[in-house]
């Protein structure tokens, strides 16, 4: 079945010919990026990673680092999540106001350098999934040949691990926005807040983490083997977590869930 989905996606890129990948170094984008380049060629593909307050450093420095040993152009722009109308106030439809304007800043680079699609790695999970970003890509007329080509999460990793790609366990990753709970206001000084206590957890050997914010309230999520750590650990976190500005942290005993801030939409 992942082999016929393979060629589905191979045949969605070649019907496109050229394209503009709207890259994260995520796992799924990277997985988009290598195929792109591998069914259209190198001169036929364009990776683009948009560099903003939402975006760690460490994982710009890693996109770079897969462009490059995936052999593709790379074009790293500079954006403002922060500058969008409407994206700080934190609604619902925050992830469509971001990928609005980052699509609207790929269209005119695909038109300007001669390519002929712009696309972005949604996969099959999100159709399940609370993703107004999905609303913008119609609008926008661009699209997720992984969904198209029906291509779930585990099926990526395992691709990713048939081609090498360093990305096949890459723990899941989202913007650091969707720390921060629904109706709280977003702001640099948060979204640095979240960065270092994330950065901190990993350096304990913990290898999915999400340091959920409310207010002044840090919700820490893990999965259910590495509770222990953070548990053996708890007075040095809740004393490193302070120095960042939070006044109370917890650990979540559900454990780490993608989207797990969604649940208020339900």
């Amino acid at each position: 079945m992942t082999n016929k989905k393979y060629q589905k996606l191979t045949s969605i890129l070649q019907e496109m010919k050229s394209v503009v990948v709207a890259f994260s170094g995520g796992v799924d984008s990277t997985f988009l990026l290598k195929v792109a380049v591998e069914t259209l060629g190198r001169d036929h593909v364009l990776a683009v990673t948009a560099d903003s307050e939402t975006y760690p450093s460490s994982e710009l420095l890693e996109a770079k680092e897969l462009a490059k040993k995936i052999g593709v152009k790379h074009e790293v722009i500079e954006t403002s999540e922060l500058a969008i109308p409407g994206y700080t106030e934190n609604d619902k439809n925050r992830c469509y106001f971001c990928k609005n304007s980052l699509f609207e800043l790929l269209i005119p680079i695909m038109e300007e350098k001669g390519f002929g699609n712009v696309v972005y790695g949604v996969i099959a999970d999100d159709l399940n999934e609370h993703r107004p970003g999905m609303r913008a890509a119609k609008e926008r007329g661009v699209r997720g040949p992984l969904q198209e080509a029906n291509l779930f999460k585990e099926e990526i990793r395992d691709l990713s691990k048939q081609f090498d790609l360093p990305t096949w366990d890459k723990p899941s990753f989202a913007c650091l926005s969707s720390r921060i709970a629904y109706g709280e206001k977003i702001t640099k000084e948060k979204l640095t807040k979240v960065e270092k206590a994330e950065a901190y957890l990993k350096t304990l050997n913990i290898r999915q983490v999400r340091v959920r914010t409310h207010q002044e309230v840090a919700r820490i999520e893990v999965e259910p083997n590495d509770m222990k750590i953070v548990l053996e650990n708890h007075d040095s976190i809740s004393e490193e977590l302070n120095t960042y500005g939070y006044q109370y942290v917890t650990l979540d005993l559900i454990g780490y869930k993608s989207g797990s801030m969604n649940k208020i939409l339900i």
